[in-house]
């Protein structure tokens, strides 16, 4: 199923997701830089190079499809990973000048701002850039480069709450009820881009002013048990009850994760063990981009263009558990079948969550965990 089909056939799937790109791609700038490649020899099999990749934990491809890269290229990629997105973003900004790698994927749009704001990416015009909708291109001088696009959202064990006979979740709102207290675990939007999209999540959902606010919900959540890992892979494979055995049978974590649970499962079962709650969902972009200072501009080049082309775009589903954003890829359709593309996913404006994405964490830091 072609990627428009997925997310585009019903055009009223993104009225939200197109305004905040609306928005963004008016207030970024339009300066981007030339290519470099022209005067720097270029990677082949006989002109080897080896560049870096700074990436999340979660980062994977096939290894088939990896190799065939160094050997159509000659290039080979070796992985840095810094546990989560957030992660690897704050170590890339602290060594800035002196880059920990030549490329760095993982960055997202509720992390964007920051990584612009910190000038440590060149830009790059890829080619590719001409296979992938305009509603993708969130910033305008191609410093940051649409990879992937996907939700995060609310996941819970199905056969936990089957087995207790409480009911599961079905809105944001429900996890402050005593009946699901010690149940949930998120992750600390300092440091976790899906703990980031959850604290955004509850911003658009209850709003800064008013009556009851997101600081109400989040005290609220303090109040009923809610337990902050540092990131997602501590949260899902160490707390949550399904995937690490833990004690905490609700996890924020993606909408694709179900499938993902499928995918892995010997034999496969029919339906998934785990369950996503559609309202919680907050939609999520992941970017590549090269980091200022590499001595191998030609080869992250060479390597951002491969992550763009369809054959890595059709790589990505079964490995990173996204949907592509080159619009001539297809995703699996036992994947798109396990998936859930929420019809409304919650959202906020990128210069609202660039103006204030700081002081939410702050204020979210003093209300849970101080």
């Amino acid at each position: 199923m072609p990627l428009t089909t997925v997310f585009s056939s019903n055009r009223t799937r993104l009225v939200t997701l197109v305004i905040w790109i609306a928005i963004v791609a008016g207030a970024c700038g339009s300066d981007t830089n030339t290519s470099s490649t022209a005067t720097e020899p270029l990677p082949s099999p006989s002109n080897p190079k080896t560049i870096t990749l700074v990436t999340h934990e979660s980062f994977a491809l096939s290894q088939d499809l990896l190799a065939a890269f160094t050997a159509q290229t000659g290039i080979t990629v070796e992985l840095l990973t810094s546990g989560d997105a957030g992660t690897a973003l704050n170590q890339s900004i602290l060594s800035a000048g002196n880059p920990l790698g030549d490329v760095i994927f993982g960055i997202d749009n509720t992390f964007m701002s920051r990584a612009l704001d910190a000038d440590i990416l060149d830009a790059y015009d890829s080619p590719l850039l001409a296979e992938i909708p305009d509603e993708f291109k969130l910033d305008e001088t191609n410093r940051l480069l649409p990879v992937s696009v996907g939700d995060v959202c609310l996941n819970y064990d199905v056969g936990f709450f089957a087995d207790s006979g409480v009911a599961p979740p079905q809105s944001l709102a429900d996890l402050t009820d005593p009946a699901l207290k010690d149940l949930l675990v998120v992750q600390n939007p300092a440091t976790s881009s899906p703990g980031l999209a959850f604290l955004l999540a509850s911003i658009a959902e209850f709003g800064f002013d008013g009556g009851y606010t997101w600081k109400n919900y989040w005290a609220d959540l303090r109040a009923n048990g809610v337990r902050v890992s540092p990131g997602w892979t501590e949260a899902y494979y160490g707390d949550f009850t399904w995937a690490g055995g833990g004690d905490r049978p609700i996890v924020v974590s993606y909408a694709s994760s179900p499938p993902a649970e499928v995918f892995f499962a010997e034999p496969p079962p029919t339906e998934a063990p785990t369950a996503v709650v559609e309202a919680s969902c907050f939609r999520q972009q992941e970017f590549v981009g090269i980091l200022t200072g590499t001595t191998e501009t030609a080869a992250a080049e060479m390597f951002i263009d491969f992550l763009l082309g369809v054959e890595a775009q059709n790589d990505i589903p079964w490995n990173m558990f996204v949907f592509p954003v080159n619009i001539n890829a297809t995703p699996p359709p036992e994947f798109v079948e396990f998936s859930l593309i929420p019809a409304n996913p919650l959202s906020l404006p990128s210069v609202a969550i660039e103006s204030s994405r700081e002081g939410w964490i702050e204020d979210w830091t003093d209300i849970v965990v101080r």
